[in-house]
């Protein structure tokens, strides 16, 4: 680029003297179009796309190569141009007494070539003039172009050292918004800048957080990429892969980027580059049959499938873009089908046209060693033009347009300033006749205007114009024939959250999804109940899916942490809702309080049925001799062990907490008593059938009223003073899967006073259980102490158990243990000991007669003397 500045500096600089010729130095200029007229309005366009080789800048060359490949596409926005300024010249009011000429040049899609052209508008044509006649064509005050914005870069830092001012229908580039570097750089088209904030907006409407970009390596696709990166920043959108299109179109190169796109699991592959680049990317594509994606097109390509192959269309249906704002341009399509080679024999790009049109050489050009037919130069161009015929999608044509009327209602304005009212240096007015550059940038930063196509046209502060877009999507038909139609807006004038508008309804979608919108995620959504846990050395949008710890919650998809739920609520087990905690205890209303409590009934049904049987039959020998009395007091004691297990179930209160203890330990005390009572009299009175001994005086009824009370006392103090001292009240503690129910128990308040209360009841029972042990061969007929055995090592058994069963077992549980151990226990003492006494009472009469029993003591007695 530096050789095409030099250049330009010595071109600029012509050296006169005696003897010696000054002229332009010879170089490469691109074939041009020229109109005379009294303001000539230069034009670059990229009507071939394939420059020459580059040449030294100080070399006379005879011969140059010519640029190759054409662009109709390019050649109708140069034909737009010309139509432009014959229509504007046409209207009486717009430019009286002026006529504008035009002098427009191909630039051949490259920067040096672009420079040299822009050189060639300004400096004049190519040749060489001697002495003092250093003259030339006719300088242009401005300049329609470039088309591309590295281009555009390249002219408007060169020419803008002379003020020289450019307006470009294409260079969308954002950097071209620096208005200190870029200040007689204006433009029709908007800049990137909204265009990267339009294509974040549609990723973000879609939920595509998961994408690939591809980028052509130069100024456009670089600052696109860049401000794209930048509005991604604070989304959760994330970039999988950035690959760059080079300008040398190696293929080793591009076989990488489609292979990168192939592999990776992004499914939406946004771009930005111009159409020559992804035309040679998606021939790759077509090669690796590249199929499950969905393209993101900028306006560069958008709606244009000139350099795409055919078997690309498949590939490419569903393909979503951004087009500038369409335009009918009335007469525009009748002025391109006037081309012909007969009527214009001299323009210098008809015959390349008319070769890529119809596919045949003209007669002129034709050769029998030719490889193409011959054409006749008659052919129909308005049937068979194409796409340069082709006035359905007229956006960058139009903002040819738009660039044309721009500069003649700049001159106009200019001829329209009153002398002494001029916006210059003591009131001046600019010279129609001899524009300065300078002075038409000025007017033209301050243009303001309706075309004929009914918008208003002005330059914003950043000499550019309100970010307008369609949104266009690619239908292709069976044929393979690409339709553009239009799903959506985006106008940057509606301000923040309104600029997107899209009709999901009408849009095909691409990658095979047809009538679904795809999905191109790194990782599935988090659903509520959930977070997110980022994956270590990966994107934040890749993540894994945590369930919320118990007692924590997420309502919301994607979220990235869970809440933890108030005090007496807990988490559901979808964790997506905070719930109140259950409040436990055992209760009357669970299945296992139900099965307690008829136990625990039915225990004090049958021992109360007992009773009944033994007062009923109280005076019969059997209920006499087993000592009716303690008999009494132990079915009396026993109902209560079994009625005081319905004081543990149910909500806990003060009041039934000190009960519980109180009632068990007090009733448990009354009953082993009873039974140790029993067994004393039992030893005694079989002690006292020994000759000599008078052991019985000291265990009669009052004695053993005595021996029961003082054990009872005994156990009626230590809950006294645990009542007083520290008394077992209701408490609330979390129980469950790590708190998610709320245990109502109540607390042993004082452990010493607890442990003492177990531990009588337990002395008593050894005592007894071992006095009974003793006296077990006694003739089973006279004593209880083979059935009290029994009932005290069931008893001591159910204790001995009760222990770690209760220690280990949660919430409820602990109070149904405690209540089965009282249940068992009492339920040994009453059928051991009463079991074989109401069989005899009830059932077996004939053997409850007092010479049955007096038989019994005659044989004791006998057993002991033996």
């Amino acid at each position: 680029m530096w050789l095409w500045v030099m250049g330009f500096i010595v071109e600029m600089v012509s050296v006169c003297g005696a003897g010696l010729s000054c002229g332009l130095q010879a170089r490469f200029v691109s074939e041009s179009l020229y109109k005379e007229g009294d303001v000539i309005i230069g034009g670059l366009f990229p009507v071939h796309v394939e420059a020459p080789e580059p040449y030294h800048a100080f070399t006379q060359i005879k011969h140059i190569s010519r640029c190759q490949g054409v662009n109709l596409r390019s050649y109708r926005w140069l034909k737009t141009m010309i139509f432009t300024v014959e229509e504007i010249n046409r209207d009486p009011v717009l430019l009286p007494n002026i006529t504008l000429g035009y002098l427009v040049a191909d630039t051949c899609l490259a920067e040096g070539t672009t420079l040299s052209a822009a050189l060639a508008l300004v400096t004049g044509q190519e040749g060489t003039v001697s002495g003092a006649e250093c003259s030339g064509a006719p300088m242009v005050p401005v300049i329609i172009g470039d088309a591309r914005s590295s281009a555009s870069i390249v002219v408007a830092d060169t020419l803008g050292v002379f003020d020289i001012p450019m307006v470009s229908y294409f260079a969308s580039c954002a950097c071209l918004s620096d208005s200190r570097r870029f200040h007689s750089f204006l433009r029709t088209v908007p800049s990137d800048a909204f265009q990267a904030k339009a294509m974040a907006r549609l990723l973000h409407l879609l939920d595509w957080t998961w994408v690939g970009v591809v980028a052509g390596d130069d100024e456009y696709g670089k600052s696109g990429v860049q401000l794209l990166l930048k509005e991604l920043e604070n989304t959760q959108i994330c970039v999988d892969y950035l690959e760059f299109i080079p300008k040398s179109h190696s293929q080793s190169r591009i076989r990488r980027t489609v292979e990168r796109i192939q592999s990776s699991t992004a499914r939406v592959v946004v771009t930005f580059a111009i159409a020559p680049d992804i035309g040679v990317l998606l021939k790759e594509v077509v090669v690796q049959n590249v199929t499950n994606r969905q393209w993101i097109a900028t306006e560069a390509w958008s709606t244009s499938i000139l350099f795409f192959d055919p078997a690309s269309s498949s590939l490419l249906a569903g393909t979503i873009g951004f087009a500038m704002r369409r335009a009918d341009i009335q007469g525009l399509g009748a002025f391109l089908a006037q081309l012909s080679p007969a009527k214009q024999p001299n323009e210098p790009f008809v015959k390349d046209v008319w070769k890529e049109l119809f596919g045949c050489s003209l007669a002129q050009d034709w050769q029998p060693s030719s490889k193409t037919p011959k054409c006749t130069g008659s052919e129909n161009v308005e049937k068979h033009g194409r796409i340069y015929t082709d006035v359905s999608q007229l956006r960058v044509t139009y903002n040819v347009y738009k660039a044309v009327y721009a500069i003649a209602n700049a001159i106009h304005n200019m001829m329209a300033c009153q002398p002494g009212r001029g916006p210059f240096e003591n009131g001046e007015c600019p010279d129609v006749t001899q524009i300065n550059p300078r002075q038409l940038l000025h007017y033209l930063n301050a243009v303001n205007f309706t075309t004929p196509v009914g918008e208003l046209v002005y330059f914003e502060g950043n000499r550019e114009p309100s970010a307008s877009y369609d949104i266009m999507n690619w239908h292709v038909d069976e044929s393979g024939a690409v339709n553009f139609v239009q799903v959506g807006q985006f106008d940057a004038a509606k301000g923040p959250g309104q600029e997107l508008n899209i009709n999901l309804e009408k849009v095909v979608w691409g990658g095979g999804w047809a009538d679904k919108v795809p999905v191109s995620v790194c990782s599935a959504s988090c659903l509520p109940g959930t977070r997110k846990a980022a994956q270590k050395g990966k994107p934040v949008c890749c993540f894994d899916c945590l369930s919320c710890a118990a007692g924590e919650v997420s309502n919301m998809t994607d979220s990235t942490e869970c809440v933890r739920c108030p005090e007496r609520f807990w988490s559901n087990i979808e964790r997506t809702r905070c719930i109140p905690k259950v409040v436990e205890f055992l209760s009357l209303q669970d299945t296992m309080g139900i099965v307690l409590t008829v136990l625990s009934v039915t225990g004090a049904t049958l021992t109360t049925t007992v009773l009944a049987a033994f007062f009923h039959y109280r005076d019969t020998p059997l209920v006499r001799a087993n000592n009716s009395e303690l008999s009494f007091l132990l079915l009396v004691s026993l109902t209560l062990c079994f009625l005081c297990a319905l004081v543990f179930i149910g909500r806990p209160a003060p009041w039934n907490c000190m009960l519980r203890h109180t009632v068990f330990g007090v009733s448990f005390v009354i009953c082993i008593a009873c039974v140790l009572s029993k067994t004393v009299v039992v030893l005694v009175a079989f002690q006292a059938t020994l000759p000599g001994s008078n052991l019985m005086q000291y265990f009669g009824p009052i004695q053993q009223r005595a021996g029961i009370f003082l054990c009872t006392l005994v156990q009626v103090v230590i809950c006294l003073l645990w009542l007083l001292l520290a008394p077992p009240l209701p408490t609330e503690n979390a129980g469950g899967e790590l708190g998610a129910r709320v245990i109502l128990q109540c607390t042993v308040g004082s452990v010493v006073g607890f442990v003492l209360v177990l531990g009588y009841i337990g002395l008593l029972a050894v005592v007894c259980f071992l006095l009974a042990f003793f006296a077990r061969k006694l003739p089973d007929n006279f004593n209880e102490a083979k059935f009290i055995t029994f009932s005290m090592l069931i008893f001591c058994a159910v204790w001995i158990a009760f222990v770690p069963a209760y220690v280990s077992s949660p919430g409820k549980y602990t109070v149904a243990v405690e209540i089965f151990a009282i249940l068992a226990s009492s339920y040994g003492l009453l059928l051991c000991i009463f079991t074989p006494k109401c069989y005899i009472i009830l059932l077996k009469p004939e053997k409850n007669t007092k010479k049955n029993m007096m038989g019994r003591v005659i044989s004791v007695v006998q057993y002991v003397l033996n």
